[in-house]
């Protein structure tokens, strides 16, 4: 028999019962649906979280305090090993030849007001190339200046969503006063977003000069952090060499297991938040195959119900001279048949379905073509897997018993 009369042959089949074959479908839609809609929203994830990485800065390298030896119990709790002078060293080093900037910080949180509303935030200190490592621009106003730095000014630079949680929508600050830790603060600039979320939202902050955050609002002398712009990204692995050997020295460290800092790049930070990211995507598509499963026990359940329901069809058929393997096609195109278009409702529905999400959500639309020939490849994978014992079973049938059959 051609095999465009088993495809007819099997899709009539199929209409008999359209509630049975109707109720399988849905198994492989409801399966290949969630397979493509949780991918894409893992893959959608990992660019946002790679997108916001590097909008922080390009070639950007960041010295943080490390864990410090004590009689030899190393301890990682209250560290404050880096100063103002260590990032001076760094930039004034003749040892140091692949950086270009350096920004030295300061951040932690505080409560924030302004009139009667008020906001729990990152306060963060900072020097003019700030802006310039980072990758700040601003909507309005102007950046922290020298003079501010030098004049322990209290003049503070916003990002958006503190701008709406002090000041309420499309409000403009710049002139405006607010109050940190008690003491009054100029608003002179505005940021634009960078986007982000929870603590980690770039655009929740305050930005004021470093000696203000150091000296008038926190008490203390040491840095949070060091942020450094190498030349380029071709010399980033020797910015780290120069940048961590200078500060060993400084800190009169020895050996490099010893260091009382540690030096992350731009690529690092990429690396393991994409790792991060790619294992929940692997997770979601794990818990969406075991949909596609349950799908295809589904069908294996439906094959097996037809061929006891066709036994004397299939019986007459091999008294006819049906062969075997005309026999087994039957029973698979069938079973194919169902997976494949349940494998394209689903994609459908998959595709459709996380667009809604992502322009509710805000989130990028981004949909793998990998994850769609996954698909296909599963479906009829599926409709072969799940097809082929009941089609051998049929095919297994001796005529006269399969007449006999009541």
């Amino acid at each position: 028999m051609k095999l465009s009369k088993l495809i007819r042959s099997g899709i009539r089949n199929l209409l008999i019962n359209k509630m049975r074959t109707g109720l399988a479908i849905l198994g492989i839609v409801i399966g290949i649906g969630s397979v493509i809609a949780l991918i894409s929203m893992g893959e959608s994830s990992k660019k946002a979280v790679q997108s916001q990485i590097q909008s922080i800065g390009s070639n950007l390298l960041t010295v943080s305090p490390g864990s410090q030896s004590f009689g030899g119990i190393r301890s990682s709790s209250g560290v404050k090993t880096l100063t103002y002078e260590d990032a001076q060293a760094i930039e004034t080093s003749p040892k140091v030849t692949t950086v270009k900037n350096v920004s030295p910080e300061y951040s932690s949180r505080s409560q924030v007001t302004a009139g009667r509303n008020n906001t729990n935030t990152t306060i963060v200190g900072v020097i003019p190339v700030y802006s310039e490592v980072r990758k700040i621009t601003l909507s309005s106003g102007i950046f922290i200046t020298d003079q501010n730095v030098m004049a322990i000014s209290k003049v503070a630079v916003l990002g958006p969503t503190t701008v709406e949680d002090l000041f309420g929508s499309n409000a403009d600050p710049v002139g405006q006063s607010i109050r940190i830790n008690g003491k009054t603060f100029l608003v002179i600039g505005v940021t634009k977003s960078k986007g982000g979320s929870g603590m980690d939202n770039q655009d929740d902050r305050i930005f004021i000069p470093l000696t203000t955050a150091q000296k008038q609002i926190f008490g203390v002398k040491y840095l949070s952090s060091i942020a450094l712009e190498a030349n380029s990204e071709s010399v980033m692995t020797k910015a780290q060499n120069e940048v961590g050997y200078l500060l060993l020295e400084r800190h009169k460290i020895s050996s490099v297991t010893d260091a009382d800092f540690r030096i992350m790049s731009q690529s690092d930070i990429l690396a393991a938040a994409s790792a991060v990211t790619s294992t929940f995507t692997t997770m979601l598509a794990g818990v969406a195959a075991i949909s596609l499963l349950v799908g295809g026990i589904g069908i294996m359940n439906i094959m097996l119900m037809s061929v006891t329901e066709r036994t004397r069809e299939v019986g007459l058929r091999k008294a006819l001279g049906a062969k075997k393997k005309t026999i087994i096609f039957q029973f698979l195109i069938e079973s194919i048949i169902l997976t494949f278009t349940g494998g394209i409702i689903g994609i459908i529905i998959g595709v459709v379905g996380f667009f809604i999400y992502a322009k509710l959500n805000n989130s990028t639309f981004t949909v793998s073509i990998n994850s769609i020939l996954l698909a296909f490849l599963v479906s009829a994978g599926i409709g072969i897997l799940f097809g082929w014992y009941p089609a051998q079973k049929a095919a297994n049938l001796q005529p006269i018993e399969a007449l006999r059959y009541e």
